[in-house]
C-alpha cells in the first residue's frame, strides 16, 4: 500500500443533538442511525485526545497548518465552557508545532454576543446555513416545534455583521432546492454580504434519489448555472464561490483538493462526540453505518488510521477509484466522479457513475467552455 499524505483537517461533532429538525439533513433523516449510540457531547478528555493526536501528526508530518471544523449537530449545543476548553487545549498542544485555523459551522440560531466574544479571542470564523429568503429557509429548516428558524438566523448574522465581529463571518451554506428560483435565492443570500456561498447537492443515492431526478434532465445543473452566470458576469465579485472557483481552476490547469470535485485524495477526517473516527458525513446517507471506519482517537494514531482499508480506499482519489463508465468521461478530471456518498447503490457500492451524472456533465462542461473562451480570449488580445 502505498504512503498515504497526512490529514490536514478534522471535523469535529461537538455535539450530536441538533435544535432544528431539516428535512434533507444527512444526520437524523437519511440512513444512518448511529448517532443515536454517541454521547450528545463530547467530553473534555475527548478533547484533551483529539488535540494530542492532531498535534502528534502535526509534528510527524512538519504541517506548518492544520485546520479544525467545529460541527454537529448544531455545535453550539456542546455549550460555552466545552468549546472553550476544546479551543484552549488545541492552542496549548499546538504551540510551537503549527497553526491552527478554527472555524464553525452552524445553523446560527443560537449566536449570541459571549459566543462571539469568545470567537473574537480564539479566532474562530462561524459559518452559517442559509436556503434564502424567509420562505425558502423555512421549507426545509424549521425548529424541532415546526415553526420558523428564520428570525433567530437573522439575529446570528446581524450579530456576525457587526464591524466588531465581520472578520468572522466565513459565510453561507446553502442546500440547492430546485423548486426555488436560484436567482431570487441567491440575492437573498447576497444580501447578508457574505464573504463566500457554498452550494450542496441534497445528498442522494441511486437508490435514493434526489427530488426532481431524471436522467433525461438536468435540473440541478440548470439551477447551478443560472447562478454562475449571474455572479460570473458581475462586474465586481460580490462573493466567492468555492464550487465554481474549484472548476475554474480545474479547467485551467490547476489542482484542487475537494471532496466533490476534481482527481486528489481526500485530505480530512471526522471526530465523532466519543472519539471514533469517521469518514465523510455525506456517507451517511448510503446506509446505516455508512461513515464508519471501527478506530478511534484513543486507540490509533492517525498514521495508522490512515493506512487501515476504509479509510485508505474511501480517501483515495484518481481515476481507480471510479466506475469504468467515469474513466474514460471527458470531464472526470473536473468533476472528480462527484462526491462518493452519491455514486451509491445497494447492488455494487461505490462502482457507480454520480446519481447527479447527467447535471454534472452539463455543469462542468459550461463553465470548462465559458473560462477557455475568456482565457484564450485574454491571451490574444495580450499578443
Amino acid at each position: 500500500m502505498r504512503d498515504a499524505n497526512p490529514f490536514v483537517e478534522w471535523i469535529v461533532k461537538v455535539a450530536q443533538p441538533c435544535n432544528l429538525a431539516c428535512d434533507y439533513c444527512y444526520v437524523y433523516e437519511l440512513r444512518d442511525r448511529t448517532w443515536r449510540d454517541k454521547p450528545a457531547v463530547m467530553a473534555d478528555g475527548t478533547a484533551d485526545q483529539l488535540a494530542r493526536r492532531i498535534a502528534e501528526h502535526a509534528r510527524r508530518h512538519a504541517l506548518p497548518r492544520v485546520r479544525v471544523t467545529l460541527h454537529g449537530g448544531e455545535p453550539l449545543l456542546a455549550g460555552l465552557s466545552r468549546i472553550e476548553h476544546l479551543l484552549e487545549v488545541l492552542t496549548r498542544e499546538l504551540r510551537g508545532t503549527a497553526e491552527c485555523d478554527i472555524s464553525l459551522q452552524s445553523n446560527g440560531t443560537l449566536l449570541n454576543p459571549p459566543w462571539m466574544d469568545l470567537f473574537r479571542r480564539h479566532g474562530v470564523s462561524v459559518g452559517v446555513s442559509l436556503d434564502g429568503s424567509r420562505a425558502t429557509n423555512d421549507r426545509h429548516r424549521r425548529a424541532r416545534n415546526g415553526r420558523s428558524s428564520y428570525d433567530s438566523v437573522q439575529r446570528g448574522l446581524e450579530l456576525l455583521a457587526r464591524p466588531e465581529n465581520k472578520a468572522l463571518f466565513a459565510g453561507l451554506l446553502c442546500t440547492v432546492d430546485i423548486d426555488h428560483p436560484p436567482l431570487q435565492v441567491f440575492e437573498a443570500l447576497l444580501a447578508h454580504e457574505p464573504p463566500a456561498v457554498n452550494f450542496l447537492l441534497p445528498h442522494a443515492t441511486w437508490e435514493h434519489p434526489p427530488p426532481g431526478h431524471d436522467p433525461n434532465r438536468t435540473p440541478y445543473a440548470n439551477w447551478l448555472l443560472a447562478v454562475f452566470e449571474r455572479w460570473y458576469a458581475a462586474p465586481r465579485q460580490e462573493t466567492r464561490i468555492r464550487l465554481f472557483e474549484d472548476l475554474m481552476d480545474l479547467a485551467l490547469g490547476g489542482h484542487v483538493r475537494s471532496e466533490s470535485t476534481g482527481l486528489a485524495d481526500t485530505d480530512f477526517l471526522v471526530v465523532e462526540s466519543d472519539g471514533t473516527i469517521e469518514l465523510s458525513d455525506s456517507l451517511k446517507a448510503t446506509r446505516n453505518g455508512g461513515a464508519a471506519t471501527g478506530v478511534d482517537i484513543f486507540a490509533h494514531d492517525f498514521d495508522t488510521v490512515a493506512r487501515h482499508p476504509v479509510v485508505a480506499e474511501a480517501r483515495r482519489g484518481g481515476l481507480a477509484a471510479l466506475a469504468d463508465v467515469c474513466r474514460g468521461c471527458e470531464v472526470v478530471r473536473l468533476c472528480g466522479g462527484g462526491l462518493r456518498a452519491h455514486r451509491f447503490s445497494p447492488g455494487n457500492g461505490f462502482a457507480n457513475p454520480s446519481v447527479y451524472c447527467a447535471d454534472l456533465r452539463v455543469l462542468v462542461t459550461h463553465i470548462r467552455d465559458r473560462v477557455l473562451a475568456d482565457a484564450g480570449a485574454l491571451l490574444g488580445s495580450a499578443s
